[in-house]
């Protein structure tokens, strides 16, 4: 399962590269989006994927009495997810603002207009 995941991430960070190196800006924030999954997959396989009871300790007891899921990888997917839908929403609000603005989202023909002073 390990391996599956391993080149599952390696493909998620390959294409995300690729995307990221476009000139497109809408593309590049795709490319971060898919990043940033890559990046929840290997804190869940850092976590371990192991079978187990939920992480409770019995009643009475010190420590667990058999083998647990880790809650920690859990909790910082789920973070790292609401944080990435923040995000994406925000830098899709500011694409959208910079095409209205410039007409375009390539991000070599973004250049701010000169004050008519400056040209004479």
């Amino acid at each position: 399962m390990e391996l599956l995941l391993a080149v599952t991430i390696g493909i998620l960070v390959a294409t995300s590269v690729y995307m990221m190196l476009d000139r497109n800006v809408l593309r590049f924030l795709f490319g971060l989006v898919l990043l940033s999954n890559a990046v929840n997959l290997v804190i869940f396989a850092a976590g371990r994927l192991t079978v187990g009871a939920p992480p409770l300790i019995a009643d009475g007891a010190y420590a667990p009495d058999g083998p647990i899921a880790n809650a920690l990888p859990q909790a910082l997917v789920l973070t790292a997810i609401v944080i990435g839908f923040g995000l994406l929403a925000f830098a899709l609000a500011l694409v959208y603002r910079t095409y209205m603005s410039l007409g375009t989202v390539n991000s070599d023909e973004m250049r701010i207009a000169e004050p008519e002073e400056a040209k004479k």
